[in-house]
């Protein structure tokens, strides 16, 4: 067993656990009664196992089914969870402030009942919400204004794609209304920035063919993300080609003449290939500084050597958290903060909150978005 499913399935089952206890403590059920919730919250533990085994051997409609059961389950869990523990901050307080002044706070207190009801209350309305918020693409827009495009282009427009995760859960209706919002955009150059994919590809027929029908101007570039080697990579690197994409794995190009673009793979594809990643610093050196340099790379991370080398970065990866307040755990190995942050030597970078859904098919105070960035001439402005 791995030990990353190790660290799932200890932290998993022990919120299933908390779960558990705090209906017991609510209701006093007897073994019986106890018995089905118990047989049900262990099922729920492994079902996120199953549904990627059923994926894996072709057995499309019950994953699918299972998936949304599953991650939805796991998303009001979450959402549950953390409100929970405010009721259990709030009785602490209580129970500190009784025992240090020898006061009654028993009004104070919340019932068992109530205790339990108002977090599964939120997290029910939580969950509800999550799901249609997860279905409203926010377009968001960035302009910049820099002398490194020629006079005569103008203007241009790049449209950011991450973290799409198609699969089980983001499906042809969900794409669709990408492709719409993209296509509104009327991009010159479209980039993906990883995590195209989600699962195993056999059952997404035709998705591809909707991705190839945008055709930019400039072209369409990607980088890889870590579930594209979760999702098999050489049939990621196939599908991604199939969707118009031209993959930069530490390659460089200069589009229409224009600005310079750079991809990196994500760094799981060197641990499971064995080979040695390109050098940021070494790539970034061999493009044309006269011109605005565009770096591609999944993860929002900032090599310092990197810095002054390129104009803007643009990742993905951490989705916002995608349920709120998990963006509080991500920000502990990813932190920096969604949207764009001016770096040192006079580069930038944008985070994208991330444009599909990864297991839970919701999203909590972290829409999903396409980014529509204008790069103008300075004399443009003028």
């Amino acid at each position: 067993m791995s030990l990353f499913l190790l660290a799932f399935l200890i932290l998993y089952g022990g919120m299933h656990l908390y779960f558990f206890l705090k209906v017991k403590a609510a209701f006093s059920f007897g073994a019986f009664s106890g018995s089905f919730l118990a047989i049900f919250l262990l099922a729920m533990v492994f079902t996120p196992i199953l549904v990627r085994v059923l994926e894996r051997v072709g057995v499309e409609t019950s994953a699918r089914i299972l998936a949304y059961a599953g991650y939805s389950w796991m998303g009001f869990l979450f959402l549950y969870f953390c409100a929970s523990l405010i009721t259990d901050i709030y009785h602490g307080v209580f129970h500190c402030a009784r025992f240090l002044s020898e006061r009654d706070f028993t009004p104070f207190f919340l019932s068992k009942r109530v205790a339990l009801a108002l977090p599964f209350v939120f997290g029910t309305a939580a969950t509800l919400y999550g799901y249609f918020e997860a279905m409203d693409i926010k377009s968001e827009r960035l302009v910049i204004v820099t002398s490194k495009i020629p006079e005569s282009a103008g203007r241009l427009t790049i449209v950011q794609i991450s973290d799409m995760h198609l699969g089980l859960i983001v499906r042809k209706e969900r794409l669709s209304k990408i492709i719409d919002k993209v296509k509104a955009a009327s991009p010159d150059i479209l980039v993906s920035t990883g995590d195209l994919l989600d699962g195993e590809i056999n059952g997404m027929p035709g998705m591809a063919e909707l991705l190839n029908d945008i055709k930019p101007r400039y072209g369409k570039y990607a980088v890889t993300g870590n579930h594209e080697v979760y999702a098999g990579f050489s049939n990621s690197l196939s599908f991604t080609g199939k969707a118009g994409f031209k993959v930069l794995r530490g390659q460089n190009v200069v589009a229409g003449g224009l600005l310079n673009i750079a991809g990196v793979d994500d760094p799981l594809v060197s641990r499971i290939s064995h080979e040695t990643p390109v050098s940021e610093k070494t790539l970034l050196k061999e493009l044309p500084h006269e011109k605005f340099t565009l770096f591609l790379k999944h993860r929002p991370v900032i090599e310092q050597e990197s810095l002054g080398l390129f104009d803007l970065q643009l990742s993905g990866h951490v989705h916002k958290g995608q349920i709120f307040p998990f963006n509080l755990l991500t920000y502990l190995f990813y932190p920096v903060r969604t949207g764009y942050s001016l770096l040192p030597l006079n580069s930038a970078l944008y985070v994208n909150r991330g444009t599909g859904v990864w297991g839970p098919p919701i999203r909590f105070l972290a829409h999903p978005e396409i980014t529509v960035i204008e790069l103008r001439h300075s004399k443009s402005e003028k």
